[in-house]
């Protein structure tokens, strides 16, 4: 297949298809300790309060992945960038199906995240490829696949471990990516960058965007911020579903699909966004991520029903304003959007990481409770500063 310039074209559906089911299978590498961490870690050694390191490292991983080695995506060819990464993955995968000692699978949790960032290497090609109109929807499309694949690698896990061990999970997604890496080989097209510059001076160039894209600035804060609300639910629910609800890895399975419903965002919002209510939307979603964790805080009936609505909202709210950042961020500089998107999403995943890595803690301490609120007050502050910046570029544009 012949090389791509950075040109948009009208993308077809069924490549947008493909590009989302890959997004979503390479994402779950990052999910798939979450919900059975309370089997896994004892057999490797870790303590409860370690336990939620497993997640978080891997996020952390993912954070490094995407400052380090996304921008190459400005540089090199992206299939084989991908196809490189891919393979990282397969065994540290393996590795993670093999390990019994705790400082070694901590260690490939982080190389399993570090790796599995070939997924935002496809994000930007998919925006290279569709035209402005259309890009909303696009992206809107495969971020559903994304957070499908989020989602989905919960009970995908949860199930798994329940009928055949925690490893056989890992060997699973193992094979996933052999899959995966076959689909990119034969089906996604080749890209080469119009970039000539050196790797150093690609890392240094992501202080100048930082510095001279204050849009880039906020809009990477308030989603790391409705990220680490994310991840400290979706760390902690599987955690108080075994312990005070006396749920399997099956059930917990089931609850975890409930979650997935929210995806429906993605699609919806990419839409909107393309009809030009990005401000409106962007709102809503902070409301929504705020809103949702209130009713925990007090002691009402039908607690399941309560976790399962505010696990549909979060993954909505969330899954909202990420399409909504990312549409923002590419019309930024086009030419420089897998270095955006590195920047961007760095940002998201250190707060997911932040997240997780306090769940174990902050549940030991104050219970649900204590999760609710502080999940609660990370897109309040995201609200609050969304607002104001809002305010202050009206202000500006008025006095002009």
């Amino acid at each position: 297949m012949s090389n791509l310039s950075a040109d948009p074209v009208q993308i077809s559906r069924t490549l947008v298809s493909v590009i989302a089911l890959c997004c979503g299978l390479i994402v779950a590498n990052i999910y798939y300790a979450q919900p059975i961490i309370e089997l896994l870690a004892p057999d490797v050694g870790l303590s409860a309060h370690s336990a939620s390191f497993i997640v978080s490292l891997t996020q952390i991983g993912y954070a490094i992945g995407l400052f380090f080695l996304v921008p190459l995506a400005d540089l090199v060819e992206n299939k084989r960038l991908m196809l490189i990464t891919l393979c990282i993955t397969f065994f540290s995968l393996i590795g993670l199906g093999v390990v019994q000692t705790p400082n070694t699978m901590l260690f490939l949790c982080l190389l399993v995240g570090a790796s599995s960032v070939s997924v935002q290497v496809l994000i930007p090609l998919a925006a290279h490829l569709s035209s402005d109109e259309k890009r909303g929807q696009v992206l809107g499309n495969i971020m559903a696949g994304l957070l499908l694949g989020i989602l989905l690698a919960r009970p995908v896990a949860s199930i798994i471990a329940d009928h055949f061990g925690w490893r056989a999970v890992f060997f699973f997604a193992a094979g996933c990516m052999v899959f995966i890496a076959l689909v990119i080989h034969f089906a996604i097209p080749k890209r080469l960058p119009t970039h000539n510059t050196r790797y150093f001076a690609l890392l240094r160039s992501l202080k100048s965007l930082v510095i001279s894209q204050p849009v880039l600035r906020q809009r990477a804060f308030y989603q790391g911020l409705m990220f680490a609300s994310f991840s400290l639910f979706w760390t902690t629910v599987p955690v108080v579903l075994a312990r005070e609800y006396g749920f399997s890895q099956t059930q917990i399975a089931l609850f975890a699909l409930v979650g997935a419903a929210g995806a429906v965002a993605a699609p919806i919002v990419g839409r909107l966004a393309d009809k030009g209510y990005t401000y409106e939307m962007s709102l809503l979603a902070k409301v929504i991520a705020l809103l949702c964790f209130l009713p925990s805080l007090f002691d009402l009936p039908n607690g399941i029903i309560i976790l399962a609505l505010t696990g549909v909202l979060i993954d909505f709210a969330v899954q909202a304003n990420m399409v909504l950042g990312q549409r923002v961020i590419y019309s930024l500089e086009p030419q420089s959007r897998a270095r955006l998107n590195a920047i961007y999403m760095t940002s998201i995943f250190l707060g997911g990481a932040v997240g997780s890595l306090i769940a174990s803690s902050l549940y030991e301490f104050g219970g649900w409770e204590s999760i609710a609120l502080v999940a609660a007050a990370m897109p309040l502050i995201a609200l609050i500063g969304f607002v104001y910046s809002a305010k202050k570029e009206k202000q500006k544009a008025h006095t002009a």
